[in-house]
C-alpha cells in the first residue's frame, strides 16, 4: 500500500509540473507547434534516463521512492497521450508536415535524451 500512495503523490506532483512547464513553454513560443508537449517529453526522458541509472543501478533507495519518482512523477510528467492527440489534430488540420516533424522530433529527441541521461548518470 505504501508504494501505491508513493505513486499517487508522485503522479500528482508530475501532473502539476507538466501543467506548469508546458504552460511556460507555450507562453514563450506560442501554440503554433506542440512545443510544450515536446519539451516536457524530452525533459522527462532525460530525467528518466538519469534517475533510472541512479535509482535502479546505483542506489539502495526504497521501492516506494523509486515508484514515486519513476512511475508516479515522471509517468505523469511525460505526455505521450497528449503527443498522440496533438499529432492527430495537426494531421486533421491539414498540417501533415508539422505532424510528421512532431512525431520525428519526439521519438528521436526523447530516446536521445534518455540515453544522455543514462550516460550522465553512469559517469557521476
Amino acid at each position: 500500500m505504501n508504494q501505491v500512495i508513493a505513486i499517487a503523490v508522485g503522479g500528482a506532483t508530475g501532473a502539476l509540473l507538466r501543467f506548469w512547464v508546458s504552460g511556460w513553454v507555450y507562453a514563450q513560443w506560442g501554440r503554433g507547434f506542440p512545443y510544450g508537449t515536446l519539451v516536457v517529453n524530452v525533459l522527462g526522458s532525460l530525467v528518466m534516463g538519469f534517475l533510472y541509472v541512479w535509482l535502479i543501478e546505483r542506489s539502495a533507495l526504497s521501492a516506494e521512492w523509486r515508484a514515486a519518482l519513476l512511475v508516479g512523477l515522471l509517468g505523469a510528467f511525460t505526455t505521450f497521450s497528449t503527443f498522440s492527440i496533438e499529432s492527430i489534430a495537426l494531421i486533421e488540420g491539414g498540417e501533415l508536415a508539422k505532424a510528421m516533424l512532431n512525431v520525428l522530433l519526439s521519438v528521436v529527441l526523447c530516446i536521445a535524451a534518455a540515453w544522455v541521461g543514462m550516460i550522465t548518470g553512469r559517469q557521476l
